[in-house]
């Protein structure tokens, strides 16, 4: 439930004092709001490109999957993930994921006793691997700029569109008010004085 607004000069502070905190803070978020805007404009073409290049790799890696099921090397002992790097940066205050590698786990293999192929094999499936791993964290990293956009969009809208006019309208209520007071005041002042002299000029 919203406060009674009060009509006196220590509430007429507090609005304004509440008014000129958010005119302070509204450039600040919009700013925040347009970086944020970039960033995503510059991710999206990003991730479009990965995603093609996922798509291109794959292609090629089909070309010859038949070799992938030869029992000499099954290539799945090659491609188990010991880690997927990756370390945080900081976009207009938002805290976001950004991809260093993908760091496999090393298994020695005799170059004699595997098919001539596996080498090639596990390099590009190693590169597929790396791919889907980047554009996963690139897609988190873009959830989260959204995420953090429509946060600071609706503190834009609210600011401008509802707190900073409210005050406003509740500054001049108040003004007008303590206005009609002031003016009551001095007319009551006036009366009273004219009956003073009144009364002053009966008695002599």
């Amino acid at each position: 439930m919203a406060e009674k607004l009060k009509y006196n000069k220590t509430a007429l502070k507090a609005q304004r004092d509440g008014k000129a905190k958010y005119e302070k803070f509204l450039p600040i978020l919009q700013l925040k709001k347009m970086q944020l805007q970039i960033v995503i404009r510059q991710l999206e073409p990003i991730i479009e490109e990965k995603r093609a290049s996922l798509r291109r790799t794959s292609e090629k890696i089909r070309q010859w999957a038949k070799f992938l099921t030869d029992p000499a090397a099954d290539v799945r002992d090659f491609l188990a993930v010991q880690e997927v790097a990756i370390h945080t940066d900081n976009i207009a205050g938002v805290d976001v994921p950004e991809f260093k590698e993908v760091i496999f786990t090393e298994r020695p293999y005799s170059l004699f006793a595997t098919p001539a192929w596996l080498d090639t094999a596990v390099l590009a499936l190693r590169r597929l691997i790396s791919l889907r791993e980047e554009l996963r964290v690139l897609l988190r990293k873009e959830e989260l700029i959204r995420e953090e956009l429509r946060t600071t969009t609706q503190r834009c809208n609210l600011f401008e569109k509802k707190l900073i006019p409210e005050l406003k309208e509740n500054i001049r209520k108040i003004r007008i008010f303590l206005g009609d007071e002031e003016t009551a005041a001095v007319a009551r002042a006036k009366l009273a004085k004219a009956k003073i002299q009144q009364s002053e000029a009966n008695q002599s």
